[in-house]
């Protein structure tokens, strides 16, 4: 079976140095979390993997596709979540509104987009939800918790259906039972049917245990750089 990612010596340097690898991996169907602390290049990673970023050498494949020759493609089936300054939601806006702007993004140029009500909402983000509440279409973000505010961002992301979502920085969630609720989560978008890649700062492994699930780890560090 053909791997979901395959990375070869992949690496990125800029003027000031390495920012990751060369790292040499290989991911298939289910949940991989790529691990390292700050400053090791796990964004960055992630941002190559999604075909939004360039690496400056090695060689990466990418749902069947190599990048960064086939990036527009991989694009296209990928969704990227929890990245600062990226997918970030503006505190003031709604719940509702958040989601027709992105329903707008990934809609052909000439569709009408309707308001967006409460069944709308349940209707995208019920499977990213599951047990947790779902906020209103009339919610105000800046009212989510910091849960519901991770998990509306992920399920903005799998709007157009991607094959594979990255989820950036499990920590950005403070507490553990934030971290439990947000891996359970992921967990389930796995059994759906969706590969996840997320990155940590640490393997989480007594939380793991706990809930059952065993990811595929990726080790980052800046001795690799």
């Amino acid at each position: 079976m053909q791997s979901t990612v395959w990375a070869d010596d992949l690496a990125l340097e800029f003027k000031r140095g390495a920012v990751y690898g060369p790292l040499s991996f290989e991911v298939g169907d289910g949940l991989t979390v790529l691990c390292g602390p700050s400053g090791s290049g796990r964004t960055s990673l992630m941002l190559t993997l999604a075909g939004r970023m360039k690496p400056t050498s090695g060689s990466l494949t990418v749902l069947g596709q190599e990048l960064p020759r086939r990036a527009r493609r991989v694009q296209k089936r990928t969704g990227i979540s929890g990245f600062h300054d990226i997918d970030n939601l503006e505190d003031s806006v709604t719940v509702g509104a958040a989601i027709r702007e992105r329903e707008a993004w990934v809609s052909p140029w000439w569709a009408f987009i309707r308001a967006v009500d409460d069944t709308e909402v349940r209707r995208v983000c019920a499977a990213v939800f599951g047990d947790v509440p779902m906020p209103a279409a009339d919610a105000v973000i800046w009212d989510l918790d910091e849960v519901q505010t991770v998990l509306l961002r992920a399920a903005l992301a799998l709007m157009n259906e991607p094959s594979i979502l990255f989820f950036d920085q499990v920590e950005q969630v403070h507490s553990a039972e934030s971290r439990r609720i947000l891996w359970q989560r992921l967990a389930a978008l796995v059994e759906g049917g969706t590969c996840v890649i997320a990155s940590a700062t640490a393997p989480d492994t007594e939380l793991w245990s706990e809930l059952g699930i065993e990811p595929t780890v990726i080790l980052m560090n800046k001795e690799n750089r």
